[in-house]
């Protein structure tokens, strides 16, 4: 049980870590709307435009690594079987 758990927190580590590296890896919060430059074509001014678009910030990170620490921390709380000699 105490292995599995373990893997568990790894696994969720991985997955975490490469879902916020190949969905933006944003450096600050995590965002819904992105905002983005656009040029009007007849005035020619530029306006910003929002674009619902989840990218997830490092809040997201920590919350993935505080999740991976809970699941490390119940791993000890399972004792490893002594083996009859």
């Amino acid at each position: 049980m105490k292995q599995i758990f373990r893997m568990m927190a790894l696994g969720f580590v991985l997955a975490g870590l490469g879902f916020w590296l190949a969905a933006g890896a944003h450096r600050g919060w995590t965002q819904n709307n992105v905002p983005t430059k656009t040029l009007d074509q007849v005035t020619g001014i530029e306006g910003v435009t929002y674009e619902k678009k989840f990218v997830p910030g490092v809040d997201f990170l920590g919350a993935v690594l505080t999740g991976a620490g809970i699941l490390l921390a119940a791993s000890f709380r399972f004792r490893t079987k002594e083996t009859a000699n």
